[in-house]
């Protein structure tokens, strides 16, 4: 059962990047992949909670890395793109789970909102998938896995840009999968439902209930809940699963 374990969804070997890798779903994602075997490099903007990621993922017995970077500025994502790919060479495995969360009313949108969110939402996992898609591809393998949001798919809570730009990446990663399964490279999107993280601060406390009341198991979701899913579309696994979005959300969507 190990050997049929490892072959299947071991990472043992293979480089992953992680934007957004030092908190909420992200670092889940990270841990999750470290944990399976992959070479993980984190890329945020903060640097004392990337080195503390880094830290916890190395004093678990796995390999890891960071690099700073604001992924709002095109300059920025590209230098990072080189940085992260020079540490433990081209990855096999791309994770675009670094994002804002503004939702002025749509009245009140203005256009560097609005820009602001497109860079990093959508432009940053384009330019990424644009820098290492293409080598996967050229290698015969590789997986990019691009986290999405309930404003994907259906509209509430102010979805403005917000969800503009994450059903952008939706129709992204099909475009990826278009592109470069047919070479091997499988593109997936996760969706979660509502995570405690650094992105729904702006949630009031007393909203948590009712999300909590709207997925089918009762509870909302914690990073460690997107371990499983992450793993699976990083692995051998998925090999025949692309342009697909797979729910993680408690059967929020389906309530």
């Amino acid at each position: 059962m190990t050997g049929f374990l490892e072959e299947t969804f071991g990472l043992t070997g293979r480089v992953a990047v992680v934007t957004g890798g030092s908190s909420g779903i992200g670092r889940g994602i990270a841990t999750a992949l470290a944990r399976a075997g992959a070479s993980v490099v984190l890329i945020a903007r903060g640097a004392p909670a990337l080195r503390e990621t880094v830290a916890a993922l190395e004093s678990a017995g796995g390999r890891a890395a960071h690099v700073i970077a604001d992924l709002g500025e095109r300059t920025e994502v590209r230098r990072a793109a080189e940085d992260a790919a020079r540490i433990f060479g081209e990855p096999d495995i791309l994770v675009n789970c670094a994002g804002i969360n503004l939702r002025p009313p749509m009245d009140e949108l203005d256009a560097s909102v609005w820009d602001r969110s497109m860079a990093v939402n959508l432009d940053a996992p384009f330019l990424l998938g644009q820098r290492f898609g293409p080598g996967m591809a050229e290698r015969g393998h590789g997986r990019i896995i691009n986290v999405a949001s309930q404003q994907s798919f259906r509209a509430f809570g102010n979805s403005g840009a917000y969800g503009a730009g994450k059903g952008g990446l939706v129709a992204l990663t099909r475009s990826q999968a278009e592109a470069w399964s047919p070479r091997g490279v499988c593109c997936n999107a996760l969706v979660p439902g509502f995570v405690v993280t650094p992105l729904t601060t702006h949630i009031p406390p007393e909203r948590h209930a009712a999300m909590a009341d709207r997925t089918l198991i009762g509870r909302n979701g914690r990073p460690d809940d997107f371990a499983g899913a992450a793993v699976f579309l990083a692995s051998a696994a998925s090999a025949y699963v692309t342009g697909q979005s797979i729910f993680v959300d408690g059967g929020f969507s389906a309530h």
